[in-house]
């Protein structure tokens, strides 16, 4: 395991947020907005200077996020087609990136999920992008057909590509209402093909707090994915801002300075308390003298 932030999460300048992963012994961004663009608005020149900012600071880029099948389940060849694009083009800008994976997700959903129905219009969305060239990963989404793993698992199942992970999101399953509690029980029945973490601590359904203050067991999930021999990476996705909450509008379509607004502050507190959280164990790449480990850090 290894661990990174989603930039934007810290700041919409990216040579801000990088700075200060390094600063905190991270080794990685995942990429949503920057410069108060969003991730599949970028053009070729603003990707290629995110992409120089993260290697200049000695970090990897881990992960591109755009809003890929966060939408209503398309009906008509057009709507499928405007779908695919954006895919096929976030795999473009994925690879111009350098990123490991694509983040998708599986529609927004209109009353109870239907992972069945999402599944074959993903199909046909699907169909023809080279999913082998930049691979996708499926999260399980607070307002889509796959709130839980036993959803993303029924969705992965009737689409049947096997090329297709899992981005793990246990906060959004709680923050969904569809299962206050993914771990162990929800973890358990799809770790084999999760890819991606994502770490934030909802409090309910009412709001993100200060990672370790929320509803999930982190030190046991951390401790649980070490010895089940997770490689991938932990990436920080706060969503808490002190002093404010985040509005769903602002928790959908994450990018600009209205959503970043607040999150230096908190995010650099929680990055600091998941580094404390994995230090003990073995498997996670860490540097053993975390940069920034100052009195002011440790406060």
């Amino acid at each position: 395991m290894r661990l990174a932030i989603i930039n934007d999460e810290l700041s919409q300048d990216i040579d801000e947020a990088a700075a200060e992963a390094a600063r905190q012994g991270f080794g990685g961004l995942e990429i949503r907005s920057s410069g108060e663009v969003p991730p599949h608005l970028m053009d070729d020149a603003q990707l290629a200077a995110v992409r120089d900012s993260v290697a200049r600071h000695g970090l990897q880029v881990v992960g591109f996020d755009p809003p890929a099948l966060k939408c209503a389940v398309p009906r008509t060849d057009a709507e499928i087609a405007a779908v695919r694009a954006l895919v096929v083009d976030a795999v473009r800008r994925a690879e111009l990136l350098g990123a490991p994976f694509v983040r998708v997700f599986t529609f927004y959903r209109d009353g109870d999920p239907d992972p069945v129905t999402a599944a074959r219009a993903a199909r046909e969305v699907l169909h023809g992008v080279p999913a082998d060239r930049v691979p996708l990963v499926v999260e399980t989404g607070m307002r889509t057909n796959s709130p839980t793993m036993r959803h993303t698992l029924e969705f992965l199942d009737e689409l049947g590509d096997d090329r297709l992970g899992i981005l793990w999101d246990p906060g959004n399953s709680v923050f969904s209402g569809w299962d206050p509690v993914p771990f162990p029980q929800d973890y358990a029945l799809g770790r084999d093909r999760i890819r991606h973490v994502h770490v934030k601590d909802p409090d309910g359904r009412d709001s993100y707090v200060r990672l370790g203050e929320g509803d999930l067991p982190w030190p046991r999930i951390l401790r649980r994915l070490a010895d089940d021999g997770y490689r991938g990476w932990l990436s920080l996705e706060t969503h808490w801002r002190i002093g404010r909450v985040l509005t769903q509008a602002q928790r959908d379509e994450p990018w600009g300075d209205e959503f970043t607004r607040g999150g230096f502050e908190a995010s650099s507190t929680c990055m600091r308390l998941l580094w404390e959280m994995t230090r003990t164990l073995t498997e996670v790449t860490a540097s053993p003298d975390r940069p920034g480990d100052t009195a002011e850090a440790n406060a």
